[in-house]
């Protein structure tokens, strides 16, 4: 009987410690949260893989603007800790890595993937668990609105202009200034980033008066593109259009170049690499021009104060992916500021309010579908070197 007494008591104790503990649990997370000296933003970043200069240079962005506000006064009081994964350049690593920082990591916002493909690997998992994903760089239509449904992802953002835009502002540029009338396309088959330039610059080039000649497409895994090439080169056309990333473009430029195709070479965003030039050659990429988010050439204080800042830290001039990590970061910074809290519905609800944000790209406004309102610039190429063309506004 004594022994049974003295397990009753010792049970009704534990129970009670569960109780008391069970009772406080959601608000000891809420005051864990509240407490926390440190607010997490996770990086799902391409710090590897095909297209690894990418998530290099979108990561030093982010963290030259991080490392700025933390030297100051830091957010709400608390300091930003950039909490970076390398997803390999591949969705399903992509997918792997929003898990992490999510679930384990506790990151109240994602910040990439860069590329859309990898955005879209890793925006199911932020969506299901209601946390603001944000790609800096990844700009197809179906990133923010589902194409099946028109229906706006609601946790899904971007920093960058989108495909329609870009793939019209090129077509405008190849129609008004290289006088263009035929255009031969040759797009990356197996990324939703190509495929829906192509398709908006068609439309555009078409409806401006221009004629498709002809349709060509390749897989990443292509190393030799000459029959291809050849092909493209008998059509004589005006222009090509080559909407792929940097490895990829570096190869097909330098072949076409060695079979005498001398016809100019058009392309996006994807072509910003410091790599392109070491795989192509300087000469070959001579009469090339491709639509990008900002120049480092561009005489604006703001574009000057951003270059000085980064070489003095880096070494070296940014490229648009360091331009955009480092915008990124100023939006996630300025939407938790208005958020009042940091959590991840209201920073979600801050990021979509955004108004006239002054960022180092252009003033930003993010519309009813998360896409940002800014303008783009085009580049040549010539000796290796990037120059800076011409602005256009939306």
């Amino acid at each position: 009987m004594k022994k049974f007494r003295i397990f009753a008591i010792l049970t009704m104790i534990t129970l009670l410690t569960a109780f008391v503990t069970g009772c406080g649990g959601g608000a000891t997370e809420e005051k864990k949260a509240a407490d926390a000296t440190e607010i997490i933003i996770g990086g799902n970043l391409e710090l590897s893989g095909a297209v690894a200069t990418y998530g290099t240079a979108l990561k030093n962005g982010a963290e030259l603007y991080f490392d700025e506000v933390n030297a100051g006064e830091g957010v709400l009081g608390k300091q930003i800790k950039f909490k970076v994964l390398d997803n390999k350049s591949e969705t399903t690593e992509s997918t792997n890595v929003a898990t992490r920082l999510i679930t384990q990591d506790k990151a109240v916002a994602i910040f990439g993937a860069a590329t859309s493909g990898n955005t879209m690997g890793a925006m199911q998992v932020a969506m299901d668990n209601k946390v603001p994903i944000i790609t800096p760089s990844g700009t197809a239509l179906e990133v923010t609105v589902d194409p099946n449904t028109n229906q706006v992802r609601d946790y899904v953002f971007r920093t960058c202009f989108i495909d329609p835009f870009q793939g019209i502002v090129m077509s405008n540029f190849a129609s008004n200034e290289l006088k263009a009338k035929t255009a031969v396309i040759y797009v990356d088959n197996q990324s939703p980033y190509a495929k829906g330039l192509a398709q908006f610059f068609e439309e555009a080039f078409v409806k401006q008066g221009g004629k498709i000649i002809g349709k060509e497409a390749f897989v990443p895994e292509d190393q030799d593109f000459k029959a291809t090439l050849t092909k493209i080169k008998n059509l004589n056309p005006d222009v090509i259009y080559l909407p792929a990333y940097y490895e990829a473009v570096g190869k097909i430029v330098k072949q076409a170049r060695e079979i005498g195709f001398t016809a100019p070479f058009l392309g996006a965003d994807g072509w910003d690499s410091p790599k392109l030039v070491e795989i192509a050659g300087a000469n070959p990429l001579n009469g090339t021009y491709f639509t990008n988010h900002y120049s480092s050439q561009q005489d604006d204080p703001i574009v000057k104060e951003f270059v000085e800042k980064y070489q003095a830290k880096y070494g070296q001039i940014p490229d648009t992916f360091a331009a955009l990590g480092y915008d990124t970061a100023i939006l996630l910074v300025d939407a938790i500021k208005r958020s009042g809290d940091a959590t991840p519905e209201k920073i979600n609800e801050a990021l979509a309010a955004t108004k006239d944000l002054q960022t180092v790209t252009g003033k930003l406004s993010v519309d009813e579908q998360h896409n940002p309102v800014k303008g783009a610039v085009i580049l040549e190429m010539k000796d290796g070197k990037q120059v800076y063309n011409t602005y256009v506004t939306p």
